[in-house]
């Protein structure tokens, strides 16, 4: 397989201060139906805080329904993407790189949490919805990142530890060993030049052999990683796609129903 096909997936985090690697945007969509992000995975944790509307969040196949007031947690090395599901959908973007939080000896929180963490041995549970405590936590860091008063990389530094708290007391999805840690990673990597493909031929015929050739696995094989990864077989995969992109061409062109059909 071809490398550079092999890690197209894996999207590159530039921060805008190497020094203190945390970033937050806020997002605004007016159209029901846009993608947000396509398929991609990243090494970084990020949070999707949503402020208004509705959008569906795809984190390792599973489907989450957003709303305001949600948030997803995007483990490292999660493949997701996302869909806008409303005309105001409003969210924030917050992206750290765990080495901002790690320790520069080997205590106990570096050893028993960040270092677990940071190697995806211990997974959070992708959606939470409505925490009292979690959403104060997000709107301190939220207030310190859009005035940026003196300290405030001090004040998001210590809510970042405080929400990593609050998630390990009361949403640890799983712990994964290394071994299953690696598999994951390599089965992403995998397929990303079928997620690619798909994505750019969905309009054409797609068979189940050509994808397999192209992962340069057996046909048997492909389609059982395939499900495993995207909790779907390859034709309701592409006729998701393809529904996707018939929705959104419905609300947001003239084109009629037979048009894009």
């Amino acid at each position: 397989m071809n490398m550079k096909k092999s890690i197209a997936l894996l999207e590159s985090m530039d921060m805008p201060d190497p020094h203190f690697p945390f970033k937050m945007n806020l997002t605004n969509v007016d159209e029901y139906g846009k993608i947000l992000f396509h398929h991609h995975w990243h090494q970084h944790i990020e949070f999707l805080y949503f402020k208004s509307g509705k959008a569906m969040i795809e984190c390792n196949s599973k489907p989450l329904e957003v709303q305001a007031g949600d948030l997803i947690v995007v483990n490292s090395n999660d493949l997701h993407h996302g869909l806008s599901l409303s005309e105001d959908l409003s969210y924030y973007v917050m992206i750290c790189d765990l080495a901002l939080l790690h320790s520069h000896s080997a205590d106990t929180v570096e050893t028993k949490f960040m270092t677990p963490i940071a190697n995806n041995e211990i997974l959070f549970q992708n959606k939470i919805s409505h925490d009292p405590d979690i959403n104060t936590s997000l709107h301190r860091i939220i207030e310190e990142c859009k005035y940026k008063t003196y300290g405030f990389e001090l004040a998001v530094k210590m809510q970042l530890y405080n929400l990593l708290t609050l998630l390990i007391r009361r949403y640890i999805d799983r712990f994964l060993s290394s071994n299953d840690q690696t598999t994951r990673i390599k089965n992403r990597e995998r397929f990303t030049p079928i997620f690619r493909y798909i994505d750019k031929k969905y309009k054409e015929p797609i068979s189940v052999t050509l994808l397999a050739d192209i992962a340069g696995l057996s046909r048997f094989h492909f389609s059982r990683l395939f499900k495993e990864v995207t909790g779907k077989t390859v034709p309701e995969y592409v006729n998701m796609i393809r529904l996707s992109k018939s929705e959104y061409l419905l609300r947001n062109s003239s084109m009629t129903i037979s048009e894009i059909a």
